[in-house]
């Protein structure tokens, strides 16, 4: 006899179907309430001390400060003495009775302070012990006054101190609570306390979310403020930095040459020279071929590929009668004072001390339209002296100044701090402006040994 196993197939779409959006909705919404209200809703979370960067404590300093860090918890400790005195004081009965409701209506605001979540459900049950301890008549459910006062204090402060989300399911489980308060435990009767606390709890959680969502609108704009200054000044650094490289990279690279060229011509301008002589030109250029391929294997990269090495040789101290000549044009009066025994520098000082003049000059431009300036150049023993000031812009001046953001600043500091030099730079007496640079420096031929 032959038995036949009939298997049932589940229909198709069984519990792989995929779920409607507002299936999806309804259990992220629950899965919300369980994260905010009922998951560790009695974990320890202290109430953190204020910062010192508020509008009352910016005005505050030494010990008054530190109180100050504690004025959040001694508002809550006031707000809970006064649900504990308006209960106390509105209680049908005196005694025991009186005494158990305010210290019901005081300790969910007590416990605000050290367990947010805790604190509402806290409220809810002390407002319903109160209600059957101290109230006489179906009216007073489900909140007598302590404890009216206290749940919206306890809202309050609980929404200051968690998520919009969280404030908005303290509202929807009080209303819960309140018809439930007001119906089925009034034996039908309506109370009449429901309405003022779904308003007025609405009202002030509505207020306090606006609140932070406000500020921390401004924490975030303010941090976005100053990672894009930090980022524009790297930026900056980072571009003085790469057009610094090309141009000690274009001065290097035509003095290695020269003396790859000249090692190369030397043993020809001697007769009959002999064989080391021309073992030691031959090392020198091949030094200095390898030495100029691994530069430019290694600056090149700081080029961008739109780059064009200049035609002119770079600008030296010699061109600054041109450059002061330029500025002139543009209206600005600017003398030339040099003390000294002028000499020729190494031209990497040349070209920093060049460009500093040149930066300083724009600035001026820029920021005191109007104004007068001097350069100062001063050839020291070990260095090279520069001093750019100008004066305050005149009064009555067509010509705005141009805001600006301290760029040039950080490249001359740039330049001198690759030179090692020093550098000072901030307001004149006279209301002006002021720049002064040490380069340190030997003699060109120096260098170039």
């Amino acid at each position: 006899m032959t038995q036949t196993t009939h298997t049932q197939t589940p229909p198709p779409g069984g519990a792989d179907r995929p779920r409607s959006p507002e299936f999806r909705l309804a259990v992220d919404a629950l899965r919300g309430l369980r994260q905010d209200l009922f998951q560790d809703a009695f974990a320890y979370r202290p109430l953190p001390r204020a910062g010192s960067d508020g509008p009352l404590a910016r005005r505050l300093s030494g010990r008054a400060l530190e109180y100050a860090a504690w004025a959040p918890h001694a508002v809550v400790c006031f707000l809970a003495l006064l649900t504990m005195l308006l209960a106390q004081t509105t209680a049908e009965d005196g005694g025991v009775a009186s005494l158990l409701c305010a210290l019901l209506a005081a300790a969910p605001v007590l416990l605000t302070l050290v367990r947010p979540a805790g604190a509402f459900w806290a409220s809810l049950a002390g407002a319903t012990l109160a209600a059957v301890v101290g109230g006489t008549a179906w009216s007073d459910w489900p909140w007598l006054p302590g404890s009216f006062l206290s749940h919206l204090v306890v809202l309050t402060v609980v929404a200051i101190r968690t998520r919009p989300r969280t404030a908005a399911w303290m509202w929807l489980l009080t209303v819960v609570y309140g018809f439930l308060g007001g119906s089925v435990f009034g034996t039908g009767h309506y109370s009449d306390n429901v309405a003022p606390m779904l308003v007025f709890s609405a009202l002030i959680l509505l207020a306090v979310t606006a609140w932070k969502i406000r500020r921390e609108a401004r924490q975030e704009v303010t941090a976005q403020q100053t990672v894009t200054a930090h980022e524009r000044s790297r930026r900056t650094l980072l571009e003085e930095r790469t057009t610094i490289a090309r141009e000690l990279h274009d001065v290097v690279a035509h003095h290695m040459s020269v003396v790859a060229i000249q090692a190369e011509a030397a043993p020809y301008r001697v007769e009959n020279p002999p064989p080391e002589l021309e073992k030691a030109f031959a090392t020198i250029r091949e030094n200095a071929v390898a030495a100029l391929t691994e530069l430019r294997r290694v600056l090149g990269v700081v080029r961008a590929e739109d780059y064009e090495a200049p035609d002119a040789p770079q600008p030296t101290l010699a061109d600054l009668d041109a450059l002061l000549t330029n500025v002139r044009e543009t209206g600005l009066d600017v003398e030339k004072t040099v003390t000294g025994a002028v000499r020729e520098l190494p031209q990497g000082v040349e070209l920093s001390a060049y460009r500093i003049v040149q930066e300083a000059l724009s600035n001026t431009l820029r920021h005191a339209p109007g104004a007068s300036a001097r350069v100062e150049i001063g050839y020291v023993l070990g260095g090279l002296g520069l001093r750019v000031v100008n004066g305050p812009p005149p009064a009555p001046s067509l010509i705005k100044p141009s805001p600006g953001a301290g760029h040039g600043i950080t490249g001359m500091r740039e330049r001198v701090t690759m030179l090692n030099g020093e550098m000072t730079a901030g307001p004149a007496e006279d209301g002006g402006y002021e720049v002064t640079v040490f380069l340190p420096a030997g003699a060109a031929s120096e260098d170039g040994a």
